[in-house]
This record gives C-alpha cells, structure tokens and sequence, in this order.
C-alpha cells in the first residue's frame, strides 16, 4: 500500500475527474492522500474534499510565493489565529505548505522577501500552538528555511509536531540539515528524471525511516508520464525509482513510508 503525502485534488483539472482519480488510486494500491491548502481562500474547497472523502486529509496554509487570486485580488495574509481556527476543523492534519521560495525574486534583494519570511514565521507560531506538523516548501531558498527554523525551535517556544520537507529538490547538505531539526523528507516525481542525480543522491542519504513520498499532483508527473498531467495513482513510480535508488524491494520502500506519513501525521486514521 500506497500514501500521496501531498497533492492538489481540489485544483480544477483533478477535481473535475475525482472519480476517474479515486478508481485509479485504488486499482494502484494508493490507500490515503493528502490534499494541500496554499491560500486561506482555497482552503474550504480543500477541506471539503477531505470532508467527502473518508481517505482524504487537508491541511491549512499558504504558500510561500502566492501573493494573488488567480483573479488578480490580493490573497488574505494569514494571521495565527486563522490557522489555528481552520487547523481545529475535524481532518485538519497538518499546517502549510509554507516557507520561503526565492525562485522568481527577478531582480530584487532578498530584503524585499521579508514579506514571505514573516509569513513562515507566522505558519510556525501556530504549528507550535497546535501541536501539527509543518509542510515545508523551500526553493533558492534553503538557507534562510532552516535559520528560521532553527530561530523559531531555539527562541524558547514550543516546538513542532515535527514536519516534511516536501518535493525535496535541495542537497544533501540541506537534507542533513532539516534531519537534524527533526524533519522528514519527501520525494516526488522528480526523482525518477534523468536530470535529478542529486535529488538521488539525496535520497541514498536520508535514512529510510525519514522518508515520505508524494505526487505534488497535478505537477510533476514521474516517468514515463512527465509533462503530463499527475495523480496520486502515480505516486508507486516514485516508490519504485527510491526503492532502486536504496537497493531495496519497494514493498519496504511502500511500507515504511506508509508507517512514517502515519506516524508524523498521527491524526490521520488508517
């Protein structure tokens, strides 16, 4: 069995074929998912399919880099208090994703990015508060990911519930970095491209027991369907290629990850 510790089922172009997803993920052994919120507008449609689904889970935030609708409008700045209520809703397992994310800074200083850092800061605070993990984002931003992380573990607060570094993209450096601060790591589909020796040399690194998988679907889709549109039913590609990767069978690959997204996110129900 099969765990998609992170997807976007309440996008468009998934939820208009749930169905179709939903008999695909069983026929491919793909038991449980879990929906991501990245605006506090998008999260009753999140939540919703969490709600409908007794397999579905959903956590709240907003992403690092979303700053608008997709109608232009300025997107609602998250205070603690809007992510603790939402994090208190029944199937609520989880706060983010959030982080940083420098990728488009196009011509700007990272002074201009404080914006995103407070953002982070303000995920963690009620991460703290409400004892769930944090589904952490980070691209050409690693550095400062896990200064934060440390300020905010070492400025006497309570920590976590742990967390995930998801769609792990960064080195192994980065990787031995966010073990030491108690995070898991989790791969995608990038894992099984031809371009993505690091991220493999990432993942012999990570001690399988810290290992998560997911699709971040309807991104990223794994060989042999890269660039076309993912699914959860397609997160045993990823499973495969890390099971290659550590020289291990993938039903231990598909087993421990299982246990370990349980494990983190210990609300869920099997």
């Amino acid at each position: 069995m099969f765990v998609d510790s992170h997807c976007h089922l309440n996008f468009p172009e998934l939820k208009s074929q749930i169905v179709g997803i939903r008999a695909a993920m069983q026929q491919a052994l793909v038991t449980h998912a879990l929906v991501i919120s990245t605006t506090l507008e998008e999260f009753p449609s999140v939540h919703d399919m969490a709600s409908t689904y007794e397999n579905f889970w959903s956590t709240v935030g907003v992403h690092p880099d979303n700053q608008t609708t997709q109608d232009g409008a300025p997107i609602q700045e998250p205070t603690v208090d809007d992510l603790l209520t939402r994090a208190a809703l029944p199937k609520v397992v989880g706060i983010g994703e959030t982080g940083l994310d420098y990728y488009r800074l196009e011509g700007r200083s990272l002074a201009d990015m404080a914006w995103q850092r407070e953002r982070f800061r303000v995920h963690i605070r009620a991460a703290q508060a409400c004892q769930k993990p944090l589904v952490i984002h980070t691209r050409s931003s690693s550095d400062d990911t896990i200064a934060i992380l440390k300020e905010m573990h070492e400025d006497g607060r309570k920590g976590a519930a742990g967390g995930v570094f998801h769609c792990f993209t960064e080195t192994v450096d980065v990787a031995r970095a966010a073990l030491d601060l108690g995070f898991h790591i989790s791969f995608s589909g990038i894992l099984t491209f031809k371009n993505a020796q690091s991220i493999r040399d990432a993942a012999s690194f990570v001690p399988l027991e810290r290992c998560l998988i997911e699709t971040d679907s309807p991104y990223l889709a794994p060989t042999p369907y890269r660039g076309k549109t993912n699914t959860p039913a397609y997160v045993p590609y990823v499973a495969h290629e890390l099971a290659r990767v550590k020289g291990l069978d993938v039903s231990a690959i598909a087993s421990q990850t299982t246990d370990n997204f349980f494990q983190l996110f210990k609300d869920v129900t099997r």
